[in-house]
């Protein structure tokens, strides 16, 4: 059954009869079962559910890094999936950030250099005015005082700010989230979650979450809920 279904106009990401289907061996498991949901710009969207339920497979599906086996995904207007490998990756770098359980910073890299990371996927230079974006961002984490500093001397929490900041470099229209705050303490994790409802808080992008965490949870004006590939709102 679909969940705030409403046009494609309207609408950052429209979901429609998604289904997913895995082939492992001799063996088909399916693991999500027609799920339908419309999320516009400047919404904060949580997805939960057991382990297993299908939220990673979702978010995967969300971020264009695996196609629906049925359905349709529409993302700012257009199938993302009917573009070629190089199109569909600048797709990706021009309109999805990405946060995940890991940080995954460049350890050879300063705060700031791994923030532009995203910038240098898609140009071979940086002009001054995302060099200002950068700046910007990275004052937003609270971390302009450790700009130059590698992630080795970061802290956990440190680490995944700047992870929220790189995400949001490109000005992205979708933010996703995979257990953003699931490798922290409990007092880092409300940090970097306060951290990541005001970061883009501002940039206004619509956020998508996924998360154990029904402290996390809890702070996501909308809920939708997965199990057994099967999606309710909450």
């Amino acid at each position: 059954m679909g969940v705030g279904v409403n046009t494609m106009m309207e609408s950052t990401v429209q979901v429609r009869d998604v289904w997913k289907r895995f082939q492992v061996s001799e063996s088909s498991i399916q693991v999500l079962r027609g799920i339908s949901f419309d999320g516009r710009s400047g919404e904060n969207i949580v997805i939960t559910g057991p382990s297993g339920s299908g939220k990673s497979t979702l978010l995967h599906i969300l971020g264009t890094l695996e196609p629906p086996t049925s359905g349709t995904v529409h993302l700012n207007g257009c199938n993302p999936f009917d573009q070629n490998e190089v199109r569909l990756s600048q797709f990706r770098n021009q309109n999805i950030g990405f946060v995940f359980q890991e940080h995954y910073l460049l350890p050879q890299y300063s705060v700031l250099e791994n923030v532009l990371l995203p910038v240098l996927a898609g140009a071979s230079s940086i002009s001054q005015e995302v060099r200002r974006r950068a700046l910007d961002l990275v004052k937003q984490i609270d971390l302009s005082h450790r700009i130059d500093h590698r992630p080795a001397q970061l802290s956990g929490g440190e680490c995944q700010r700047v992870a929220i900041a790189r995400a949001l470099i490109n000005r992205p229209s979708i933010l996703l989230c995979d257990e953003p705050t699931g490798n922290l303490d409990r007092t880092t994790a409300r940090r970097v979650a306060d951290v990541l409802f005001e970061v883009n808080g501002q940039a206004r992008a619509l956020m998508i979450a996924v998360t154990h965490s029904l402290e996390l949870a809890d702070r996501f004006p909308r809920q939708l809920h997965l199990e057994d590939g099967a999606c309710t709102e909450v």
